[in-house]
């Protein structure tokens, strides 16, 4: 294993690393706070193609891999601007749609999804299911030549700046009755298809909402893929969603360490920084340690990602998630912890950030479901739900 990024990547992480400066962490917040989107930064990232770099080339994207676009998300949180949708955009919903879509839906959607000019979000996630693909309930139905869609999803991020939701629904089989999953691609105006926001004590220009499908009716071509294969098909988006996830937090993590070394170094107590003195740059150290593991677990298991093992990728994704989660926690709080009152200040932009590093313990994947993966499939336990 290569442990120096191609200098391609490291072009790119440059690159990326002055356009989040120019915005910057004050931007990010004024417009949250606003109830504003970060529609500016989105666009001009399309429009310099770092949004499909993980896209293929024909559909205007730029032929690279998982790995730079995560290198792409980090940078962004590095310099205060986590940009969520590129999560579901165009790690989850490009990389499904690239791989198992028809050459219409590659067409219609990826050069979009590259240039940042169109968005499409995803929706497993359901109030009784959770983020298990076994337990959905929202149901698709044979009409003639298409679909009938019919459920409810839940925490579903930015669908009121998307064109699009990618549903994870179910087929019914006529012959055995058993439900299948299976994508489907729903145009954020169809009939019978409402969505609600969900109120949030996080801060931030993504919002969630609650989605109802009432009888929607969509075209045969809304499918994505082969019904009978939506489990590889999902798991193949799923797999980028953990790294992309992880990278949100590594980004995070190097925006609190940045700051909270840096006042260290600035503020003097007695006649010298404070940070001079272990009970505040040995903690800062640690950090340091579990954002480099943490970042060596994501190199690796978007390697494997880009090199086609999945089953691989699947297990260093979600040690990744889970590190990187961790690693963002810890640096946040000590970042506060470092600053004293200051930390909670609006001035110093660290006290919104609490609860948006809480996140990472829960979504995409749970931090216990990360451990039961591990002790079932790493370790090889019983299976304990």
């Amino acid at each position: 294993m290569n442990f120096t990024e191609p200098e391609e990547r490291t072009q790119l992480r440059a690159a990326v690393a002055e356009l989040g400066k120019k915005y910057g962490g004050e931007y990010y917040l004024k417009q949250a706070r606003a109830g504003a989107k970060t529609d500016e930064l989105w666009q001009e990232a399309g429009r310099l193609g770092y949004l499909g770099v993980n896209l293929p080339e024909e559909y205007g994207g730029g032929g690279a891999g998982i790995a730079d676009l995560a290198a792409v998300l980090e940078e962004l949180a590095a310099a205060g601007c986590p940009l969520l949708l590129m999560v579901v955009s165009p790690a989850i919903c490009g990389t499904v749609i690239s791989r198992f879509g028809t050459e219409e839906q590659k067409k219609t959607w990826l050069p979009g999804i590259a240039d940042g000019s169109r968005r499409m979000v995803f929706a497993i996630t359901e109030p009784d299911a959770g983020s298990n693909s076994h337990r959905i309930t929202t149901t698709a139905k044979r009409d003639g030549d298409g679909w009938i869609l019919s459920g409810r999803k839940v925490f579903i991020s930015g669908v009121d700046e998307a064109d699009a939701v990618l549903v994870v629904g179910r087929t019914e089989d006529a012959k055995t009755g058993k439900l299948k999953p299976a994508l489907f691609i729903l145009p954020t105006d169809a009939p019978g298809f409402e969505y609600t926001k969900i109120p949030m004590d996080i801060v931030a220009p993504e919002n969630q909402f609650s989605l109802f499908l009432d009888d929607v009716h969509l075209p045969a071509e809304a499918l994505v893929g082969d019904e009978d294969a939506a489990i590889a098909q999902l798991f193949a988006g799923l797999n980028p969603e953990r790294i992309m996830g992880a990278s949100f937090s590594l980004g995070i993590t190097r925006y609190a360490l940045d700051k909270a070394v840096g006042y260290a170094n600035q503020r003097q107590v007695w006649g010298v920084p404070i940070g001079s003195h272990q009970g505040l740059a040995h903690p800062l150290a640690e950090i340091k340690v579990e954002l480099e593991l943490a970042k060596l677990m994501t190199q690796k298991a978007a390697t494997l990602y880009d090199s086609g093992d999945d089953f691989g990728a699947g297990e260093s994704a979600n040690m990744a998630k889970y590190a990187a989660a961790e690693a963002a926690i810890h640096a946040v709080d000590q970042a506060v912890q470092t600053h004293g009152g200051n930390g909670l200040a609006t001035e110093y932009g660290l006290g919104t950030l609490l609860t948006s590093v809480r996140l990472g313990r829960i979504a995409p994947v749970s931090r216990e479901m990360v451990l039961n993966f591990v002790g079932q499939h790493s370790l090889g336990l019983p299976k304990s739900y």
